[in-house]
């Protein structure tokens, strides 16, 4: 056996568990079940609900099994093993006294709460309970506290388990909740019950094991056992979370986290989480075509024929640009249709960015998502990860707690929720600090595990090329890339970005980038323009060109289109997405597209027929067979190449040569909560934008 094992016994049943186990995961190893309010296997233990009372053979009482560990178990006097019971005399009367403790005060309000169906206390208060009360006093009643547009609160239900106040310290990293009060006046509040800042506020929802927290936007919208659950993939960054989608009668009413250790844990943004109102609202449901300066609907004959009627002309006035929420059937679609019509002049990097053109580890986070967990220095070179991947920065920040890693930043100096040493926000200082001997390169040069993390800020620049090569050349320098670690790493914003580079929706031999195209519209040279969901580019200077716009939202694409080919919205269609690890994950339709919108791949397929470049599959099955035989990468479902051909990348090697600019870094995203078509178009998340923008007022007005 181990020296970090050992044997217990459990309800006289013999089980070999971890040392540093506590009671409550060695029960669960055995099969037990344990129930609990307070303790959370990511969250630190409280041991304040005592919910989980266990019997502990030769202890004078119960234990707490959350906060007693087994190495601590004493064994019997004659050397026998230690052992415990979860299903004695002794526990059972524990957990009706515990229970019936916690009902004094909570309210009967089960059938108006929201919680209904999926509370905690609802079902441990059946399970483990008492029939009855023998308490016939009042009961307590608290304030309902304000925490934003997101959270719901009712805190006279509130059990205090805090939960949320643990998330919002260690996780989130925004200590803005907390209790006050002793005994029977303790309560949980915001402080100044001023709203949440946190971009993961959502997550105390799940969290909260009562209906003390609950969805503001979801409240009083459906039961739990009246929704349709679909698991599907998140797109509102690139970090691909695993979601489920909640519908009921073709609407999507909710939308929650799932479990995936390696990408999201059990966490997702509030982006993510509260975005689904903008899923029904703004829509494009039918074809229109612009005339005398007025878009009209027409059915999809006359609009396929319109579109037909204006690509089939010169390939070389013909330019394709693809948004940032694709899923990678639609792309390869349209790929194939304008490769066969001739058209090079395509591009998926609406922003600008030079990534795509080296090998592909040169636009992937290498060390992947879960890597962070080994990394001991990290360098983050023009990106916030807490706006642009609010998981991934609540995972970094995990590591800087619970280790001696360090961070350092080049770019803009932003509240990350850990500390950091801020070496310069230019792309020179990029170079300069390869040139230090001693302080942080230092650092970078010691570590076993060191990583530099590249963001959409930084490449989305006049010199993005540039910058590239001099990240990888002190990728380099510092050893980051070695034969099992790659820590060279692009950090994307767009979820279809790297689905769209491994695809090469790339400008062909010849072609012209966005940059290109948009000038070339401005001159005439481009003569159509099809934009397949990106409504991210200066549109007005599109004015003299022939517009189609293909995709779900009436956005700032839409508004300047002469043409639209309404499409499905991401939770409408089942799709392939490639997270920025470059793990390819299957979303599947929770709803059915609105009106008379289609799927994009089967938008590009009628339309290939009107023009006699008919496409080789006529349903989603066969397209996504020749997609993974045209390129294995897709077929790999749920897998992250991470340091595989580590070996083989010459990281120095990427980008281009050339000076970079004084420029400081700026960032990417200006607004987190709007982001994206079908962000602009929620109320919740105007909501969640107005209120930050009013905070930062009143902190210049303070000032």
């Amino acid at each position: 056996m181990s020296e970090n094992m050992r044997t217990i016994v459990i309800d006289g049943d013999e089980i070999e568990v971890p040392n540093d186990y506590n009671l409550l995961q060695a029960a669960e190893a055995a099969g037990r079940e344990i129930p609990r309010f307070c303790y959370h296997e990511r969250l630190s233990v409280a041991g304040n609900c005592r919910m989980c009372l266990v019997e502990l053979v030769g202890a004078p009482k119960p234990v707490a099994s959350c906060a007693f560990l087994v190495k601590d178990m004493r064994g019997g006097p004659n050397g026998e093993p230690p052992a415990m019971r979860t299903l004695s005399p002794l526990v059972k009367k524990a957990r009706e006294g515990v229970m019936e403790f916690l009902l004094i005060n909570h309210p009967l309000d089960c059938p108006i709460c929201d919680q209904g169906g999926e509370c905690d206390l609802q079902d441990q208060s059946m399970a483990y309970g008492r029939s009855g009360s023998r308490y016939a006093e009042n009961k307590r009643a608290v304030e309902d506290k304000y925490m934003g547009p997101l959270i719901k609160t009712i805190m006279t239900r509130c059990i205090q388990c805090t939960r949320c106040v643990r998330f919002a310290t260690e996780v989130a990293g925004v200590s803005e909740l907390g209790a006050i009060g002793r005994g029977e006046d303790m309560e949980i509040t915001t402080y100044l019950e001023k709203s949440m800042t946190s971009e993961l506020s959502g997550n105390v929802i799940d969290l909260c094991p009562v209906g003390a927290l609950t969805s503001k936007p979801y409240a009083f919208n459906a039961r739990p056992w009246e929704l349709n659950k679909t698991e599907s993939i998140d797109v509102m960054d690139a970090i691909g979370s695993n979601i489920r989608v909640d519908s009921r009668s073709g609407a999507v009413l909710r939308i929650l986290p799932r479990i995936h250790e390696d990408v999201n844990e059990e966490w997702i943004s509030d982006k993510s989480r509260f975005v689904w109102d903008g899923l029904g609202r703004q829509r494009l449901d039918r074809p229109y075509v612009r005339e005398n300066g007025k878009l009209k609907p027409v059915d999809w004959g006359t609009a396929l024929g319109v579109a037909a009627e204006r690509l089939g002309g010169n390939p070389e006035t013909v330019g394709v640009i693809a948004g940032d929420l694709n899923e990678v059937e639609g792309l390869k679609a349209a790929k194939d249709l304008f490769d066969s019509l001739g058209v090079k002049n395509i591009d998926c990097r609406q922003d600008g960015s030079p990534v795509g053109t080296g090998p592909r580890e040169s636009y992937l986070f290498n060390s992947t998502i879960a890597g962070v967990n080994q990394a001991d220095a990290i360098l983050l070179v023009g990106v916030n990860p807490r706006v642009e991947a609010a998981v991934l920065n609540a995972r970094i920040r995990q590591r800087w707690l619970n280790s001696d890693m360090t961070v350092g930043v080049i770019g803009e100096a932003a509240d990350l929720t850990y500390d950091y040493e801020h070496l310069g926000d230019k792309p020179a200082d990029i170079e300069a600090l390869g040139r230090k001997r001693t302080g942080f390169i230092q650092t970078l040069k010691d570590a076993k595990r060191p990583m530099i993390i590249v963001g959409a800020g930084a490449l989305a620049r006049e010199d993005g090329a540039q910058v590239l090569r001099a990240a990888g050349a002190l990728a380099d320098k510092i050893g980051a890339v070695s034969a099992d670690w790659n820590g060279y790493n692009v950090l994307h914003t767009a979820a279809s970005r790297v689905g769209a580079l491994d695809l090469g929706f790339l400008p062909g031999e010849g072609g012209k980038s966005t940059r290109d195209i948009l000038a070339g519209a401005e001159s005439g040279d481009i003569q159509t323009v099809v934009l397949l969901g990106a409504d991210e580019v200066d549109t007005a200077r599109l004015e003299k060109a022939f517009v189609i716009y293909v995709g779900s939202h009436g956005d700032k694409g839409a508004h300047g289109a002469d043409l639209i080919l309404p499409s499905a919205a991401y939770t409408e269609k089942p799709g392939l997405y490639v997270n920025t690890e470059g793990r390819a994950q299957l979303g599947d339709r929770a709803v059915f597209p609105k009106g008379e919108a289609k799927e994009d791949w089967a938008i590009f397929r009628a339309l290939s027929a009107r023009l006699n470049k008919t496409l080789p599959y006529n349903d989603l099955n066969a397209l996504r067979a020749k997609l993974i035989e045209d390129n294995p990468v897709f077929g790999e479902i749920d897998h992250a190449p991470g340091s595989a051909s580590a070996g083989e990348f010459k990281v120095a090697e990427i980008g281009a040569e050339g000076r970079v600019s004084d420029a400081p870094f700026t960032a990417p995203i200006a607004d987190f909560y709007l982001t994206n078509p079908i962000a602009r178009a929620s109320k919740t998340m105007a909501e969640c934008s107005a209120r930050v923008h009013q905070a930062r007022s009143d902190l210049q007005a303070a000032e």
